[in-house]
Order: C-alpha cells, then structure tokens, then sequence
C-alpha cells in the first residue's frame, strides 16, 4: 500500500486492494464538467452500480480539500455533481497546487490514472481519452493523457479518443510512446459517438481474458507505461458519422471564432456537439460509459484469477 501522505483510500477500497481484489477506478470530471446536475451524480452512481455488478469495487477519484481521493461516497460526488465547473479540472500540472492550497479538483483521465496508481489500483473505466487536437502542429495543442499513457501502469477502457481529436495523430503519438492500443472486439479505432474512425488498432482482442493476459504479460516484464484498451460504443446507441462530423465541424470553427484554448477547448466543445444533436451525444456519452464500466469490471476480475 504506498503511504501518500496526501493520499486518502476509502476502508472499501483499500481492504479491496489488500486482498488482491479487483478495483476499478473512475474519473471526476465526468462528474463536473462532463454533464449537467442532477444527471452528473445518476450516472456517476450507476457506473458504480454497473461495476460491483460485474464483481469488481468502483473506486471513483478526486480532489476534495486538497486530499487525494481514491474511493468516494456517495455525499462526495453529491458534492461534486452539485459544485459542477466552480471545481478545477486537474492535470498533472495542477496536483501540487491544489494538495498545498487545500482546495477540490476534478481527475481528468491523466491525474485518475496517477491516483489509482498510486492507490495501487491497476484498472481505470472512462469516456474517451484526449489526445492530439486538430492543428495540434502548429498549436502543439496535445493532451497530456497520451504523456500519462506512456508512463503510468494503469489499464485504460475507453470508447477511443474523443472524436474532437485528430485520431490518426493520436494514435502515431501512442506509438512513439510504446503504448498498446487494444481494439475490443474490433480491428478499427472506435471514435467516441461511433464505432468506426477509418483508422487501426495494435490488436483485437475478444474476451476480457485475453485482455487481462495481456496486461499481466505488461506488468510481469515491467515494460512500464499503461495500456489502452478501446471499446466500440454499443450498436444502438451510435450515432450516425455524418450528423456527428457535421456538430464537430461547427463546434470547432466557433470555438476558433470565440479563441477558446486550452484546457476549456474540450468541454466547450462536448458541451457545444451536445446542443447542436439534440442531446443525442449526451445520452450516447452516457451509454458508453457503462459499457466501458462493465468491460472493466470483468478485465479486473480476470486479472485477479492470474
């Protein structure tokens, strides 16, 4: 159990990871910048729901008065679905920070994989991880989830990169990196709100076995860094390229027009795809968190049988 003195793992959790259970991270900026309250918390709790139903502990991660969270109550995402986008989103950069002046911050796909490791967590469920934005070679404008990725031994489910994103620069930066990208039962990157991108995957994998193989093989030779385990958004509940090509493209050339940057560049633009689809992306958001949730849940257990 590493002895963080900034880190605080809820009893749940921690008894989880000493007895050699499966555990499954979570992030918080879904919670806080991710959807609107009261819908933040409903799903929030039922990935949690959807984890322990496959067997594993959901441990969800945060920042709450400069504490490292590694497990929450329900009071606490509460609390953070309620205090939505006043709480940071936290990369690396912001840890330290945050920790020293006491304050709440939300995990973004790099700070929960840091968290969880440092918990001793090896299994995270998100949405989509960030990646190489567009025009990233003139803006430089890359996620520091993909720096994470290359460093950090944590499994990471996602449904593929948020397809705001230049996916076939995504994936050349993985490579460079020497991260795996698994392919769930598929050959092709999925991209977020549809199943296919145009782009490859390293591998297919089919059975939550094979993938926890895999990892373990990662883990056994200490070869470092993480693992990218990418799972097509369920059938019923993709959306059609086109109309999300379409919402992208708009969405982007107005936040080009307004000058947002940065670290706001990502929600202004989910925020913006989901108005202009009627709300489809959102619902479509939530379903494939769920199933990212499951798949990670049966990928732990598997683990813990090796």
């Amino acid at each position: 159990m590493n002895m963080n003195k900034y880190l605080d793992v809820n009893p749940e959790v921690a008894q989880a990871i000493a007895q050699g259970k499966p555990v499954v991270a979570l992030e918080s900026t879904i919670i806080s910048h991710g959807m609107p309250y009261p819908q933040n918390v409903e799903t929030a709790l039922n990935v949690e729901r959807i984890i322990r139903e496959n067997g594993a502990v959901p441990a969800t991660i945060a920042i709450i008065g400069g504490r490292l969270k590694a497990g929450l109550t329900p009071e606490e995402i509460e609390y953070f679905g309620k205090k939505g986008r006043a709480i940071h989103k936290a990369s690396r950069r912001d840890l330290a920070v945050l920790c020293a002046k006491g304050e709440d911050g939300a995990t973004t796909v790099t700070t929960t994989m840091m968290i969880a490791n440092m918990a001793g967590i090896r299994f995270f469920a998100t949405g989509g991880i960030g990646g190489v934005h567009r025009g990233a070679e003139t803006t430089m404008d890359i996620s520091a989830d993909l720096e994470e990725l290359a460093r950090t031994p944590v499994m990471v489910v996602c449904a593929g990169a948020k397809s705001i994103l230049d996916l076939g620069l995504t994936l050349e930066y993985l490579e460079t990196k020497g991260v795996p990208v698994l392919g769930y039962q598929t050959e092709e990157l999925p991209a977020f709100y549809t199943r296919k991108s145009g782009f490859g995957v390293d591998y297919r994998m089919d059975s939550p076995a094979e993938l926890a193989a895999a990892f373990k093989a990662q883990n056994d030779m200490a070869l470092g860094g993480g693992m990218l385990v990418t799972n097509p958004i369920p059938e019923e509940y993709s959306m059609p390229k086109d109309i999300i090509d379409a919402a992208i493209d708009r969405a982007i050339a107005e936040c080009n027009e307004k000058g947002i940057k940065g670290k706001e560049t990502t929600p202004f633009l989910l925020a913006r795809v989901a108005e202009l689809t009627g709300g489809d992306s959102l619902a479509s958001n939530i379903r494939l968190v769920y199933n990212n949730a499951k798949l990670t849940a049966q990928t732990a257990v598997e683990y813990c049988k090796l």
